[in-house]
C-alpha cells in the first residue's frame, strides 16, 4: 500500500501527476471518500498531466455525472457515481463502454458500485485527517 499526507490542493495535485505516469496508456482508477476530501482536484491534477491542453474543463460531474477530456495524448472519462440510483442508472452513462475504450476512466464515489470494476483498477482512497489534511492510499 501507498500513502501520502498532502496539505493543500496543490499538494494533492502533485500526488495525481505522480499516479498518473500509471495510467499514461489506460487504466481505470476508482476514488473513494467523502464530500470535500478531494476528489475532483486530484482528477484535475491527473487532466494537468494526461491531457493538460484540457486543464480549464474539469470541474466535478456531479449533475452532468460524466466529463470526458479529450486530449491529444489521451481522453479522460471523469464519471460520478453520487446521483445514480442503480446500474440501470449506471448502464445509461456510457460507464461501461468507457471501459472497454481507450483512454482513462477515472470515478468518484466509487464504492456507490464496486462491484463492477475490472481486475487491475486502481482503487485511491482519501480521508480527511483531524488537522484538515488529506491522506491518500492506494
Amino acid at each position: 500500500m501507498e500513502s501520502w499526507v498532502t496539505r493543500s490542493v496543490g499538494e494533492t495535485e502533485e500526488v495525481a501527476a505522480l499516479l498518473a505516469k500509471r495510467l499514461e496508456h489506460g487504466g481505470v482508477l476508482a476514488l473513494y471518500g467523502d464530500l470535500g476530501a478531494g476528489k475532483t482536484a486530484f482528477v484535475r491534477g491527473l487532466v494537468a498531466s494526461l491531457c493538460p491542453e484540457c486543464l480549464p474543463l474539469v470541474h466535478s460531474p456531479t449533475f452532468a455525472i460524466v466529463n470526458e477530456y479529450a486530449g491529444k495524448r489521451c481522453t479522460v472519462h471523469h464519471f460520478d457515481f453520487y446521483r445514480l440510483k442503480d446500474e440501470d442508472d449506471l448502464y445509461s452513462t456510457g460507464f461501461f463502454e468507457a471501459l472497454d475504450g481507450d483512454g482513462v476512466v477515472v470515478t468518484e464515489w466509487s464504492e456507490r458500485f464496486p462491484e463492477v470494476f475490472p481486475a487491475g483498477t486502481l482503487r485511491l482512497h482519501f480521508d480527511v485527517l483531524p488537522d484538515g489534511s488529506r491522506r491518500l492510499e492506494v
